[in-house]
């Protein structure tokens, strides 16, 4: 494996400081989407947006849904006592576009716009009963590329803090939300698939069950098809197997400022031969003050992951770090993000290392400009990205 240069890390330091102390602060407001229902604005959840506050993680497991407002005005009277319609139909757009330049291409300065135009919706169909999709009219340059997240959610059942979602969701969803993060560069332990698996921690079809003590220990289990999000078959089935797969997991406060998780993962999926996949993990989050620091290790083993009949044991482990630095809360103009991504693996194929280093600038509170670099540790490659993120 190659290391990281003094160097490069030099150079990677510079260019972050230097993209800090030309961003200028600035006020900022507006209101998409659950913010445009309710009349507030967006930094009610989010700082910046997507990425959720406490608040807004509690609004979303609440089937989006604020406690002190009065539901019942949000639907229409048509004299039907069982008949929920919302008056509006929320909708929502998020446009990203991106600059980016990296050093492996020879084709340097790229125009990546737009990265993803997509439209989104969710609220609630009735008491206690949530919905929530995005629609993808472009992603990277496919046109309509379809439907990723969309799933039913049945809030409190039994009078309890029991939640049920049925549909499509991303596994890693109970840990830290790809779709939610600030970074170009993605949580690449979740994405993984060794071989001709199909497994890995993004997008699957399935059920998810979520339970919260009061003792603020968080229990989640998934029942899932473990074949990710493919088309159904002539007999319009979606998955291409007999198995189902589990995972679940396990998190408790500690205190005021940490949380700490552990995940368990079991399936099985077939090809031309089976092959078991086995994912044990940890997680935790430190948040003080303007800083959160965020953690995943994962360690996957696949018996057969080219599913050709030879057991040979491959073994996987990775995870990521992220630092996030909010100067002034909900409330900063803009914000600094470190990411670290490592997998190691019996195949050379799979390894993957990278350093990021993220800026953003909120121009409004629904126009975000970042600046990011990344460097592949692995390969002794660079990347630079400028973009800009809107949702309205």
């Amino acid at each position: 494996m190659r290391k990281l240069t003094l160097g490069s890390l030099l150079l990677f330091t510079f260019i972050i400081l230097s993209l800090t102390i030309l961003m200028p602060p600035d006020e900022a407001q507006a209101i998409p989407a659950f913010a445009r229902k309710y009349s507030m604005s967006c930094t009610t959840c989010h700082a910046p947006y997507p990425r959720l506050k406490e608040y807004g993680d509690e609004f979303a497991g609440n089937g989006f849904v604020l406690k002190d407002k009065d539901a019942p005005r949000y639907f229409v009277e048509t004299g039907d006592q069982k008949l929920s319609l919302i008056r509006e139909l929320p909708f929502a757009v998020r446009l990203e576009g991106y600059t980016s330049y990296i050093s492996a291409s020879n084709r340097n300065l790229d125009f990546t716009s737009p990265y993803i135009a997509k439209l989104l919706s969710g609220g609630t169909l009735a008491k206690d009963i949530s919905y929530y999709f995005y629609f993808f009219f472009s992603e990277r340059g496919d046109a309509t590329v379809g439907i990723e997240d969309a799933f039913v959610m049945f809030n409190n059942l039994f009078n309890s803090e029991l939640d049920f979602y049925i549909g499509q969701f991303q596994i890693s969803d109970p840990l830290f939300k790809r779709e939610l993060r600030l970074t170009y560069e993605d949580y690449q332990v979740y994405k993984f698939r060794p071989g001709s698996s199909l497994i890995n921690l993004a997008y699957d079809r399935g059920i998810m069950m979520t339970y919260g003590f009061a003792s603020g220990t968080d229990v989640v289990l998934e029942v899932l098809n473990g074949n990710g999000l493919n088309a159904a078959d002539e007999m319009h089935l979606y998955d291409n197997d007999k198995y189902k797969n589990l995972f679940g997991r396990v998190s408790q406060n500690m205190g005021e400022y940490l949380r700490v998780g552990g995940i368990g993962f079991y399936g099985k999926e077939k090809q031309e031969a089976v092959n078991e996949v086995t994912m044990f993990g940890g997680d935790a989050t430190i948040a003080y003050g303007p800083l959160e620091l965020n953690l995943q290790y994962l360690d996957r083993k696949d018996t057969d992951p080219d599913m050709t009949g030879t057991d040979i044991d491959l073994k996987t482990r990775g995870g990521m770090a992220e630092l996030i630095v909010n100067p002034h809360g909900d409330r900063s103009d803009w914000y600094l993000v470190a990411l670290y991504n490592q997998i190691d693996s019996d195949r050379q194929d799979l390894k993957y290392q990278t350093l990021t280093g993220h800026i953003g600038y909120l121009l409004r509170t629904n126009v975000r400009l970042t600046g990011e670099v990344s460097y592949d540790i692995e390969n002794e490659e660079s990347r630079v990205v400028l973009g800009i993120i809107t949702a309205f």
